[in-house]
């Protein structure tokens, strides 16, 4: 299966660049500073390179090996009106992109692990992840909804991490119109074998999975390095609507920036495997509900 080829008689209808971001922030508040002064230059470096759609990994402003509750705490900020997303906004709006970064977000008592979509007018939305992962679960509320975004460079819907285990998110997001999928991640070392012959890792294909069988492009940005006796998984990756990588899989200890390019609404025209064929179309729903029970938003007929 390949995509839709392009020329002068049917041209894109949504064509953009996209980055993912693979870096190395650290936890504690004396490393805040720096984590967040990175983002910035880390979407200036993907802005000065065309990309409009750059997305950076879980938690990128604090790191993510919080000890206590107390240590959360003291990392968390309002969303959007803290610091960090305001500088998010600014820059947004500074170099007309936008923006799709995880950030540990406080409401009240409660802790979110939450990912934000900024554009360049300002503050989109956010999702809170919902599925927690390990300790995540000790320090974080989970979230209970997938909102999907309607942006002038098409439909977004976001996700984090260990979200991306659960078949569930992306068909649900993909049900409800997203033309593009933003996966913010820390994927994290775990026991072998963690790597196959081919040398890709289960957090890739889960990614390639998703994508291929909704049909939908997945940009999923992950982290490198270790943090407080924990490792990360780097293998970065932007597919295309047909689930392979659009850019290869970023290395699985160093930081890089992937780059792609892509009609984002290629996804809206039906993707016919063969005559008889076409997965959007050939969903059961006289056996299953469109949004396979999840009551918080509308499917879209694409």
């Amino acid at each position: 299966m390949t995509e839709t080829p392009r020329s002068a008689t049917h041209p894109a209808a949504s064509p953009l660049r996209v980055a993912a971001v693979q870096s190395d922030p650290q936890v504690g508040l004396e490393n805040k500073e720096a984590n967040v002064a990175a983002t910035l230059e880390q979407i200036t470096k993907c802005a000065g390179n065309g990309a409009r759609l750059i997305v950076l990994p879980e938690l990128a402003g604090t790191g993510y090996s919080f000890d206590t509750r107390e240590e959360a705490y003291a990392h968390a900020e309002p969303v959007p009106d803290g610091p960090t997303c305001t500088k998010w906004i600014e820059l947004a709006s500074q170099l007309d992109v936008y923006i799709v970064a995880g950030i540990a977000e406080i409401d009240g008592v409660h802790l979110y692990d939450t990912a934000v979509l900024i554009g360049p007018d300002g503050f989109i939305g956010k999702y809170r992840k919902s599925h927690l992962w390990n300790r995540e679960k000790l320090i974080f509320t989970p979230g209970s909804s997938y909102p999907v975004f309607e942006t002038k460079i098409g439909r977004i819907g976001l996700l984090v991490c260990w979200d991306i285990w659960f078949p569930e998110v992306a068909r649900i997001l993909t049900a409800q119109g997203a033309d593009i999928i933003c996966s913010v991640n820390n994927w994290v070392w775990t026991p072998p074998p963690l790597f196959d012959q081919a040398g890709n890792c289960m957090a890739s294909y889960l990614t390639m999975g998703a994508s291929h069988v909704n049909s939908v492009p997945i940009i999923a940005a992950n982290r490198v390095g270790e943090e407080r006796g924990g490792k990360f998984l780097g293998c970065s990756l932007i597919t295309g609507v047909n689930g392979w990588p659009s850019a290869g899989i970023a290395d699985a200890e160093k930081e890089e920036i992937l780059y792609a390019d892509m009609d984002v609404v290629a996804s809206r025209s039906a993707v016919v495997w063969s005559e008889l064929n076409d997965l959007p179309r050939d969903r059961r729903i006289d056996l299953y509900d469109p949004l396979l029970g999840y009551t918080g938003g509308s499917p879209t007929v694409r």
